[in-house]
């Protein structure tokens, strides 16, 4: 039984029991008994007992039965001052654990990331000038003087380098009692942002974008809007109109963005268009700053929140507007213990809680596309690119016709293209998604192959690190200089190419030319954006990149972009290989020619004919969508079917073979849902533990979430090393 919230608080003070979910695996709240003099309501966060350990909780909806006596129970020892968890955020919550099948405590546990932040902030101290003056006046005395007489209160450090003197000069005024001490609440996090402080400057079909936006967030009603725009045609610029009116009728904001490297580019577009950055909220923050956004963000202090997928779960005071950046990328979907789409989250939150959500691609998801066409989003097309700006001329480069030279990866027609751009004082890019110098490395004498002791992967030889490294669990050795199986020297063979290898083969065409190697494990996130604004400013000649270069940068010079190995992403069972390729493509060539240079685009493949890169080529990404919503709706594939994935791993292949099989025969029979497999997973073995995959396959309509808990429940039961992951709407299918 759910009641009011109201309701709720005077049942559950009349009987002195509530329950309280723990951020555990548990199924279902525990009950605690209230203390006397305490209150407490649905959403407070708390602090219960577990065990031997003081955990920290929320009062969950619901009553208990009235079997336990609350005197046997043990009591909640506190209730942390801060605001409780809203109805809605209660209801996002367990609609989350509902959807992915997971222990609602474990959904809850992501809510409450900063356990330092439940208490309020304390007090910071400061200092006030009054109207005693020194006994001795100096040029330093005088410059803080007049910079205090201002009537404000400040911190010492802050007076101090405002007047540029040294701390011991306020400690002597403070001694003398020129200075009395105050206390100042804590400082925001981020200024407000102000949505009149920069006037846009939008064009034809920006200005009816946002006019269309704005219509959305005045309803104030909950409706999903896909702002489907080709690179550099404005899309941010055109959101911020419906962050602006948002931050109008008082409302906070969340825009989520894919990667921490595109945090910022965008931070510095955000603060030209509001006049200060919105708050971060991602992985590589400091504890103590994400305890500060927290705070503020469940206080209201904080407006916007710019971050990666699990700032959907900060606790919001007044949430109105979702932006979903670059909605089709991957790196939304989490698979480590809650799997969860942020995109698809980000729409049910709007949903609970009625405000509009925005999503933004160059390239969307066939989710998304599909949505728009039948009426469930409102699509929001921008067709041309922002002021002047053409698009790059694509072309495709046939590797048959037009081979590298022998041990080379880049072809004449590409390489003569890279001189051209430098010469003229332009830059190049190069794509190739492949970390490191070369995915494999093998004997020439007897053909040994370095493969991961624990994983079913090759190493992955790092050359400038002196490593071979696995991508999956990383595990990581010296790059040896013999072969282990037949001890022979220098007869060990780099095979294909990494990012690495692109660089040398650059390095040896253009040594003259300044290059840049951009890739995850070469560099820190700082170390990153030092180097893409090396790049704005037109500090290198050839970027050689992973997919950090493919989304979201603006690179002035930036005229030629060539893709290396453009089959790459086609060569594997996925069924979204063909997306996949098309998005990270397209995204990619969209880098060049931004700010209206005439650009080029080269895609060097052995398959030229195949419909991806004819769809880059030719500019029709309707044709692509259409044959691939045809593909996706005749074998009743999302968006028009349904899919869950089950990982069953052990320690032992048996183990989990055998486990999986009992899982594939206690499945139900239900028509319209189907089990495919188990079978060996294409990744079978990962830091050491063996994986059988099922594949549960059903109609648009199906209810998966029942099939999917009738069969775990008639299953056999994890024992042992065996463990069970269950992937609603799976994005991976390694």
């Amino acid at each position: 039984m759910t009641l009011d919230s109201t309701d709720l608080f005077g049942a559950l003070f009349d009987r002195c029991v509530v329950p309280v979910l723990v951020p555990m695996p548990a199924l279902r709240p525990y009950s605690y008994a209230v203390p006397e003099g305490m209150a407490v309501e649905p959403g407070s966060i708390v602090q219960v007992p577990l065990g031997p350990r003081l955990v920290v909780g929320v009062v969950w909806d619901g009553l208990d039965d009235g079997t336990v006596d609350p005197k046997k129970l043990k009591e909640i020892e506190k209730v942390f001052d801060c605001p409780p968890l809203t109805r809605d955020m209660r209801a996002f919550l367990d609609w989350v654990a509902s959807y992915t099948i997971t222990p609602p405590g474990l959904v809850a546990r992501m809510a409450l990331r900063a356990p330092t932040a439940f208490d309020p902030e304390p007090m910071v101290e400061a200092l006030r000038l009054t109207e005693r003056r020194p006994e001795r006046m100096t040029a330093a005395r005088e410059r803080v003087l007049a910079t205090a007489s201002d009537g404000f209160s400040w911190t010492r450090s802050g007076l101090a380098h405002a007047a540029g003197v040294s701390s011991g000069v306020i400690d002597g005024l403070a001694a003398q009692g020129v200075f009395e001490t105050v206390f100042m609440p804590p400082p925001p996090v981020v200024a407000a942002p102000d949505p009149e402080f920069a006037a846009p400057r939008l064009e034809g079909p920006q200005k009816e974008a946002a006019a269309d936006l704005l219509t959305a967030v005045a309803e104030r009603n909950f409706s999903v809007s896909l702002i489907d725009g080709v690179t550099g045609s404005g899309k941010t610029e055109v959101y911020f109109e419906a962050v602006a009116a948002t931050l109008r009728a008082g409302k906070q904001v969340l825009i989520l963005l894919p990667e921490i490297a595109l945090t910022a580019s965008f931070l510095e577009r955000f603060q030209d268009r509001f006049g200060a950055k919105p708050a971060e909220w991602h992985s590589d923050l400091p504890p103590r700053t994400r305890e500060k956004v927290w705070r503020q963000v469940t206080t209201g202090q904080v407006r916007v929140v710019a971050g990666a997928r699990s700032a959907l779960f900060l606790p919001f005071e007044d949430l109105g507007l979702i932006i979903v950046d670059e909605e089709h990328d991957p790196a939304y979907k989490q698979e480590d213990r809650v799997f969860y789409n942020a995109r698809d989250m980000a729409v049910v939150r709007g949903r609970i809680s009625g405000f509009p959500v925005v999503l933004v691609s160059a390239t969307p998801s066939v989710e998304s596309r599909v949505n728009g066409e039948v009426g469930r989003y409102r699509p929001i097309h921008l067709p041309t690119r922002f002021g002047d700006a053409a698009l790059p001329h694509l072309g495709v480069v046939d590797m048959r016709r037009h081979p590298p030279e022998r041990g080379g990866f880049l072809s004449p027609v590409l390489l003569n293209q890279v001189g051209k751009a430098i010469g003229r004082g332009e830059q190049a890019l190069l794509f190739l998604n492949r970390r490191g110098y070369a995915p494999l490395t093998l004997c020439r004498v007897c053909g040994h192959r370095f493969q991961c002791p624990d994983c079913s992967s090759w190493l992955v030889e790092h050359r400038f690190r002196g490593q071979i490294q696995c991508h999956h669990c990383g595990y990581s050795e010296r790059t040896p200089e013999a072969c282990p199986e037949c001890g022979t020297l220098d007869h060990l063979v780099a095979c294909g190419p990494g990012v690495e290898r692109i660089a040398e083969e650059v390095e040896r065409h253009f040594p003259e030319a300044r290059t840049i190697v951009l890739s995850s494990d070469l560099m820190g996130v700082k170390r990153l954006r030092l180097e893409l604004e090396a790049i704005t400013r037109g500090e290198a000649d050839i970027v050689i990149g992973t997919q950090l270069v493919a989304k979201g940068h603006n690179f002035p010079m930036m005229t030629l972009v060539g893709i290396v190995d453009a089959d790459l992403g086609l060569a594997n069972g996925d069924p979204r290989a063909a997306e996949r390729t098309f998005q990270l493509l397209s995204q990619v060539t969209g880098r060049a020619g931004r700010t209206g240079l005439k650009s080029l685009g080269l895609l060097q493949t052995y398959q030229p004919q195949h419909p991806v890169m004819q769809a880059i080529v030719s500019g029709d990404s309707d044709a692509f969508y259409d044959r691939e919503i045809h593909e996706r709706e005749r074998a009743a594939l999302p968006p028009f079917g349904r899919l869950a994935s089950i990982i069953v791993s052990a320690d032992t292949r048996g183990d989990a073979e055998g486990h999986a099989r009992g899982l594939r025969n206690a499945a139900p029979r239900v028509d319209g849902i189907s089990v495919l497999g188990p079978a060996e997973a294409p990744l079978a073995l990962i830091r050491g533990r063996h994986r059988f995959r099922l594949l549960v396959h059903g109609r648009r309509n199906s209810d998966m979430q029942s099939f999917l808990k009738a069969m775990i429940a008639a299953g056999p039961k994890e024992r042992g090393s065996v463990t069970v992951q269950l992937d609603v709407d799976p994005q991976s299918f390694l």
